[in-house]
C-alpha cells in the first residue's frame, strides 16, 4: 500500500473516530431534552459540570497527549510510553485522593451536589488513564482498534443514558418489587448522565488494559522533565480553548444566572453541532494535506484556493441551519420550555464558522514552527470570552455569552491572519472570503430575526436556493474540478 494511500484511509477512520462521538452527543441532546426527562435547570446543571470536565480533562493531561507523538520517533519508544504513562498514573492517582477528599469543599464552592461531584472526579480519572493507550494505538498504526473502543465507548454510553432515563423509570413503575427498580432513585436524573459517563470510560480503561501489562515500567527523570518542557505551553493553549468553549456555563452561574437559563443556552448551542461537525471533519482531513503539501513552490496558492472549499461550504451551512432552525429545534430540543433561547443561534453557529475559519489560518504558525504562536492567539480569544462575558451577562444574560462567542472566535481569526500575512504570506481572495459569508449572514439573520419572513419559510428558501445557484454560476469552474478530484 502507498504512503499517501494509508494516510488517506487512517485519515478516514481517524476521523470517524472523532466524528461519529459527536454525532452520539447529537442524539443525546433530544434525550435529555425531551419532555418528562429533565427540567431545564437539571440540564443546566448538567452543562455546568461538563464545562468543569472539559477543563479538568485538559489540566489533568498536561499536554502529555501532544508530547507523547512529540517525543515517539525520536527518542526510544518504550521509554517514552512508560515515563508518560507513569507520569499520567501518579498524577491522576493524586488527584484522585486530593479531589475525595475535598469533594464537600468543591460541592459547596461550585454549588453542586457531593454526589455528583464524585461522579466528576471518577470520570475525570478514568479519561486520564486512557490517554496514553489511545496514543498507543494511533502511534503503532491501529486506526481500525483505535475506531472500534472510541466509537465502541460512546455508544454504550449513549445505550446506559437511555437505559436510566428511559427504560429504568418505566420497569421500576411497572415492577416495583423487581430487581432492576432497586437501582432506580426519582429525581436522580442528573446523576444517572455520570453514572452513564463513569461505567463507559471505565470501559474503554478494561479494553485498554493489555497496555498497561505490557508496559516495562521504567521512569526517565530526564526524559519526563523535556516531555514537561513541551507539554506544559500545550496545557496552557488548551485551558484557553476550554475557557472559549466551555467556561461560560460556570461564569453564568457564578453571576448568579438561574440553571434553568442556563440549561436553556446549552440546549440552543447544540444547534451550532453542524458547523462543528463540519469543521471537526475538514480539520481531520485537511491538516495532513497541508503538511504534505509544504515543500510544493505553489504551497500557499494551494492554501488559498483550500481556504475558498472551506468558506464557501461552511456559508452554505450557516444560511441552511438559520433558515431551517425551527424544523432542527423541533428534533433536537423535545421540550418547548428550551425554545426561547433560539435568538443565540444565529451567533454560536456563526462563532463556530469562524474557529472553523482559524483553524485553517493556523496553518502559518504550524508549517513556520511557530506553534507558541497558537497558544498566545488562544490566550487572547480566552480574555476577550472572560471580558466580554463579565461585561454583557448582567445585561443580556446567556445572550452576553453568545455574543462573547462570537467576539472570542472572530478575535482569534482576524489575530491569526494579520500574524500569518507578516510570517507566511498567503494569496486569499479576501474578497471572496468576506463576501460569501456576509451574504450569508445578512440572509440567514433576515430569514431567523425577522417574524413574517421566518414563519412562512417562503423567503428563506428562496434565498436558500438562490444563494446555491450564486455560488454555481460564480464559482462554477472550481467547483467541477473540485468534485472531479
Amino acid at each position: 500500500m502507498s504512503l499517501s494511500k494509508k494516510l488517506f484511509q487512517q485519515t478516514a477512520i481517524y476521523g470517524i473516530a472523532t466524528v461519529v462521538p459527536r454525532m452520539f452527543s447529537f442524539f443525546l441532546t433530544p434525550l435529555y431534552t425531551s419532555s418528562g426527562v429533565m427540567e431545564t435547570d437539571q440540564y443546566g446543571k448538567v452543562s455546568i459540570i461538563f464545562a468543569w470536565i472539559i477543563f479538568f480533562n485538559v489540566v489533568l493531561a498536561y499536554g502529555m497527549e501532544t508530547a507523547f507523538f512529540r517525543f515517539y520517533h525520536t527518542d526510544n519508544k518504550k521509554s517514552v510510553m512508560s515515563t508518560t504513562t507513569i507520569s499520567l498514573v501518579w498524577s491522576s492517582l493524586i488527584f484522585l485522593v486530593l479531589a475525595l477528599l475535598g469533594r464537600e469543599y468543591m460541592a459547596k464552592a461550585l454549588g453542586i451536589d457531593t454526589e455528583y461531584i464524585t461522579l466528576t472526579i471518577w470520570v475525570l480519572v478514568l479519561d486520564a488513564l486512557a490517554i496514553i493507550p489511545f496514543s498507543r494505538l494511533r502511534a503503532e498504526g491501529r486506526p481500525i482498534f483505535y475506531a472500534i473502543v472510541k466509537v465502541g465507548t460512546v455508544a454504550f454510553n449513549l445505550l446506559l443514558n437511555i437505559f436510566f432515563l428511559i427504560w429504568l423509570p418505566k420497569i421500576a413503575q411497572s415492577d416495583p418489587e423487581g430487581f432492576l427498580a432497586t437501582l432506580y432513585t426519582p429525581g436522580f436524573e442528573v446523576g444517572y448522565v455520570f453514572v452513564a459517563n463513569v461505567l463507559s470510560s471505565l470501559v474503554a480503561v478494561v479494553v485498554l488494559l493489555p497496555h498497561y501489562l505490557r508496559l516495562s515500567w521504567h521512569f526517565d527523570p530526564e526524559l519526563w522533565k523535556r516531555m514537561m518542557r513541551y507539554s506544559l505551553p500545550v496545557m496552557v493553549a488548551g485551558i484557553a480553548y476550554a475557557i472559549n468553549e466551555a467556561f461560560s456555563r460556570p461564569l453564568m452561574e457564578y453571576m448568579n444566572v438561574s440553571e434553568s437559563d442556563i440549561g436553556i443556552y446549552s440546549a440552543c448551542y447544540r444547534l451550532a453541532l453542524f458547523m462543528t461537525l463540519f469543521t471537526t471533519a475538514y480539520r481531520l482531513g485537511i491538516e495532513p494535506f497541508f503538511f504534505s503539501q509544504a515543500g510544493s513552490s505553489n504551497a500557499p496558492q494551494t492554501y488559498a484556493k483550500v481556504m475558498e472549499y472551506f468558506v464557501i461550504l461552511g456559508s452554505v451551512i450557516y444560511l441552511g441551519v438559520l433558515v431551517f432552525a425551527d424544523i432542527f429545534k423541533w428534533i433536537l430540543l423535545r421540550d418547548e420550555a428550551y425554545w426561547v433561547g433560539m435568538d443565540i443561534v444565529p451567533f454560536v453557529t456563526l462563532g463556530a464558522f469562524f474557529l472553523g475559519i482559524y483553524t485553517n489560518l493556523s496553518v502559518w504558525y504550524k508549517l513556520s514552527d511557530q506553534t507558541k504562536m497558537g497558544a498566545y492567539i488562544s490566550l487572547a480569544g480566552a480574555a476577550v470570552t472572560l471580558i466580554f462575558n463579565i461585561a454583557l451577562i448582567p445585561v443580556w444574560s446567556y445572550m452576553g455569552s453568545a455574543v462573547g462567542t462570537v467576539a472570542a472566535y472572530g478575535t482569534m481569526m482576524l489575530v491569526s491572519y494579520r500574524l500569518g500575512a507578516k510570517h507566511y504570506p498567503i494569496p486569499y481572495n479576501i474578497r471572496k472570503l468576506v463576501f460569501f459569508p456576509l451574504l450569508a449572514i445578512v440572509l440567514g439573520c433576515m430569514s431567523f430575526y425577522i417574524k413574517p419572513l421566518r414563519e412562512t419559510y417562503v423567503f428563506g428558501i428562496l434565498a436558500f436556493a438562490g444563494y446555491l445557484f450564486l455560488i454555481f454560476k460564480l464559482e462554477k469552474e472550481t467547483l467541477l474540478k473540485f468534485i472531479k478530484k
